[in-house]
């Protein structure tokens, strides 16, 4: 591997599984010291041992404390945070159209998705400043971007994420500090998607330009975010969904 994240120490939010899992890895292989998170210990410690020089530290992002005890805890292993990925959500609570969601649920959609993440922005962004440099890349959605039926608190939560990209972009330029997200489209997971019949794959491969996306697709994004090849970039939010937000889908004619 090149290790394009070489010198660097990227905390990983919601790392035990899926896109974070995968984030974690690809940046251990290239060269970054990782933290891996989540409530997952024994799949949190396997994505560790993946990611080379990694520490998995758990963590409930619905905990106003976590954030502190996240950085806290790179900063006491590796000397500091450089790149952080916000990746983490919840899917504990019933979400659907707003007359329907309930104060709880909204709530906690909110706070963990888009406050947790506003959290360590401010715990992580005063360490990257005294590095000189540092990178934010938060995983939004296209939900973010455009309605879809029975998430209004998800989307909220995903438009606020863009919203705080762009404002972390403007006040912290001058600290070195870029920030930048990524608006995945439909990714394969391990797990919702164990028993994806034919036809619902084919229907799923219609809506892009290209196939459906993998974990990795994002994190080779990502990666690109987090490195010093994107020094020139931020403030951007970056689809990386096979075209499904730049052309009507095929299932639509």
């Amino acid at each position: 591997m090149s290790e394009r994240l070489d010198g660097e120490v990227a905390l990983v939010t919601g790392s035990t599984s899926g896109i974070g899992a995968e984030i974690a890895r690809l940046f251990g292989a290239e060269g970054a010291q990782v933290v891996v998170t989540g409530r997952d210990a024994a799949r949190g410690q396997a994505v560790a041992e993946a990611a080379r020089d990694a520490l998995f530290v758990p963590a409930d992002l619905g905990d106003p404390d976590a954030a502190g005890v996240l950085v806290s805890a790179a900063v006491e292993r590796f000397g500091g945070v450089t790149v952080l990925v916000n990746n983490a959500v919840t899917t504990e609570v019933r979400d659907g159209p707003v007359i329907d969601v309930s104060d709880e649920s909204w709530e906690h959609i909110l706070d963990v998705n888009l406050v947790a993440a506003a959290r360590l922005c401010r715990a992580a962004i005063p360490v990257m400043a005294d590095a000189g440099h540092g990178s934010i890349v938060n995983i939004s959605s296209r939900a973010g971007q455009r309605g879809s039926p029975g998430y209004s608190a998800y989307a909220a939560s995903k438009g606020g994420l863009d919203a705080l990209t762009r404002s972390i972009a403007v006040d912290h330029a001058g600290d070195g500090i870029r920030c930048n997200t990524v608006s995945p489209g439909y990714i394969l997971n391990e797990r919702r998607d164990a028993d994806l019949t034919d036809e619902r794959r084919q229907r799923l491969q219609a809506m892009h330009l290209t196939r459906l996306g993998r974990a990795l697709d994002v994190a080779y994004a990502a990666l690109y975010l987090a490195s010093r090849e994107s020094e020139f970039v931020t403030g951007i939010l970056l689809p990386v969904d096979g075209g499904s937000s730049t052309a009507r889908a095929r299932i639509l004619g």
